[in-house]
């Protein structure tokens, strides 16, 4: 599933969510040379240089890097863990909406590797939470398109972060394992999104569930989404919670 994201790197960069300034800005304050893990099309890294960083981006999928090098980031095509720093060093390694695609205990060692005394490793992500009637609305739309697809699209926990809970927690065991990090921490920033039927239906096949499905029945379940929401008025809001687990470095690599 990671490598079924460049398949339509130009829509992915448009339609993915954003990160909260904030947050943006929180970890800018480390210090202005960034690295960005599994960088994308840069749509981080982006928002790190518009606040003022100096940014290098490290992606596997060549695809969705050449759309971040045209869009403005430098990036190394590589995996992370077998990329090679060349003795660059930086003030805070990040990774957005990645860091699951990482040996959490590798990708840990390799940050602290590269990071200066004090550096920051921060990996986050954006955790939609849609509200109830969507949801339904969305598994019913699912289910009609693609009644044979191979998981249950109401298997979802009650609360959309239960589900990141693992992540979450295995980054933190990972970047506590290699004892070069003060404790592993947790920020969290709340914020919302307006999607019209257009927005939605732009984002949807960007999504794992839908980037390995054959043309012709992604089609079904764009229109069976897109008629729900219609059928909401042609717009509903998102809830985002951004979970980051995040550490400085403690210790010499």
């Amino acid at each position: 599933m990671a490598e079924s994201f460049g398949s339509d790197a130009d829509r992915y960069d448009r339609a993915r969510p954003r990160y909260p300034d904030a947050l943006v800005s929180r970890l800018a304050a480390a210090g202005p040379d960034v690295l960005d893990v599994g960088c994308g099309t840069g749509i981080a890294a982006r928002q790190f240089a518009a606040a003022g960083c100096t940014v290098l981006g490290v992606e596997p999928d060549a695809r969705m890097a050449r759309t971040a090098q045209r869009l403005g980031t430098e990036v190394d095509i590589a995996a992370f863990e077998a990329w090679e720093p060349v003795g660059r060093e930086f003030d805070a390694v990040v990774a957005g909406q990645a860091w699951h695609w990482i040996d959490p205990v590798a990708g840990a060692a390799k940050a602290a590797r590269v990071l200066r005394p004090g550096g920051r490793l921060a990996a986050f992500w954006n955790v939609p939470e849609l509200p109830p009637a969507v949801t339904e609305a969305f598994a019913e739309a699912y289910e009609r398109a693609l009644p044979d697809a191979p998981f249950d699209f109401r298997a979802a926990p009650a609360r959309a972060l239960d589900g990141y809970e693992p992540l979450f927690a295995k980054a933190a065991d990972g970047i506590a394992h290699t004892g070069r990090f003060d404790a592993p921490e947790r920020w969290r920033d709340d914020w919302e999104w307006t999607y019209t039927r257009d927005d939605w239906l732009d984002q949807l096949p960007t999504q794992g569930t839908l980037t390995r499905v054959p043309p012709a029945r992604r089609a079904l379940v764009l229109e069976s989404v897109g008629a729900a929401v219609d059928a909401m008025g042609g717009r509903f809001t998102a809830r985002y919670t951004t979970i980051t687990v995040t550490a400085r470095r403690t210790r010499p690599a």
